[in-house]
C-alpha cells in the first residue's frame, strides 16, 4: 500500500498527522506493507499512485494558501474520487473542494468546484463544541471535538448525522461530506485515534475486502472512546 499526508507541514493543526500514523500502523498490524510519502508546496504527487491521501486541518489562512497551490491536483482530485480511493480530509481541508469561500468581509474565493457547497465565515468568535455523530456505515457513535469559523451550504451528501454538537451549518444535523470513499469532516481528536472502529473501517477501504483487519493493539483507543463517549453522553443527556 501507498500512503500520502499532503501538506502535512502547514496542514496540521490538533495532532492531525496522529491520523496518518494510526493508518500506516493498523496496516502494519495487519501485515500489510506500506510506504508513506510526504509532500507540499515544491511537490507534485501523482495521485493515482497512491491508495489513501490525508489532508489535516490549518489555519484559515493556511487553508486558502493551499487551496490556490491545490489547483494544480484538481482533475487528479475529482478522477481518484470517482475511482473510489480512499481520501480523508478533516478540520477545514475539506472546504477546499466547494465552488467558493466567503470571508468575514464578504470578499469570496473560488474553491477547487470538486462539490457544489459552498463556505461562509464569520468572525465574531470560533464555533467550538465537543461532538457525538452517528453514520451509516457504523454501528458505534463517533466522538471528537469541533473548532470552526465556517459554515457550509447546499451539503447533498453528508458524512454524519449529528447527535450532539455542530452541524455543517446553524442548527443542522448533518456534517461533513461523503462521496464514494472520500471523507470530509471537521471533526478531530485525531478523528482515526479517538474513534478506533473508523479506523478499522477506513484501514478495510484501503486494503480492500480480502484483507483482514486487525484491531488487537488498539486496547488503549478502544479504552480512551469509551471513556471519551460515556462522558460526553452524560453531558448530552444533563
Amino acid at each position: 500500500m501507498k500512503l500520502l499526508h499532503l501538506y502535512y507541514d502547514i496542514m496540521n493543526l490538533y495532532g492531525d498527522y496522529a491520523n496518518i500514523k494510526a493508518v500506516e500502523r493498523i496496516l502494519e498490524k495487519s501485515g500489510i506493507d506500506c510506504t508513506t510519502d510526504r509532500m507540499s508546496f515544491a511537490d507534485k504527487a501523482v495521485l493515482a499512485d497512491y491508495d489513501f491521501v490525508f489532508v489535516g486541518s490549518g489555519t484559515e489562512r493556511n487553508r486558502n494558501v493551499v487551496c490556490e497551490d491545490m489547483r494544480k491536483y484538481s482533475d487528479d482530485l475529482r478522477s481518484y474520487i470517482d475511482s473510489g480511493k480512499v481520501l480523508l480530509m478533516t478540520g477545514n481541508s475539506f472546504e477546499m473542494l466547494g465552488k467558493s469561500i466567503t470571508d468575514p468581509k464578504g470578499s469570496t474565493a473560488e474553491g477547487l468546484g470538486i462539490f457544489d457547497f459552498t463556505v461562509s465565515e464569520q468572525n465574531r468568535t470560533r464555533n467550538t463544541a465537543d461532538a457525538i455523530f452517528s453514520a451509516e456505515f457504523s454501528d458505534r457513535e463517533l466522538v471528537g471535538f469541533i473548532n470552526k469559523c465556517s459554515e457550509i451550504q447546499g451539503m447533498e451528501e453528508p458524512l454524519f448525522t449529528v447527535k450532539m454538537g455542530l452541524g455543517n451549518s446553524g442548527d443542522s444535523k448533518s456534517e461533513g461530506i461523503r462521496h464514494k470513499n472520500f471523507f470530509g469532516t471537521h471533526l478531530t481528536g485525531p478523528v482515526l485515534i479517538k474513534n478506533p472502529h473508523f479506523l478499522v473501517y477506513m484501514a478495510g477501504l484501503i486494503a480492500g475486502e480480502e484483507a483482514v483487519i486487525s484491531d488487537s493493539h488498539l486496547g488503549y483507543e478502544k479504552a480512551g472512546y469509551e471513556v471519551t463517549l460515556r462522558e460526553l453522553s452524560k453531558l448530552a443527556t444533563g
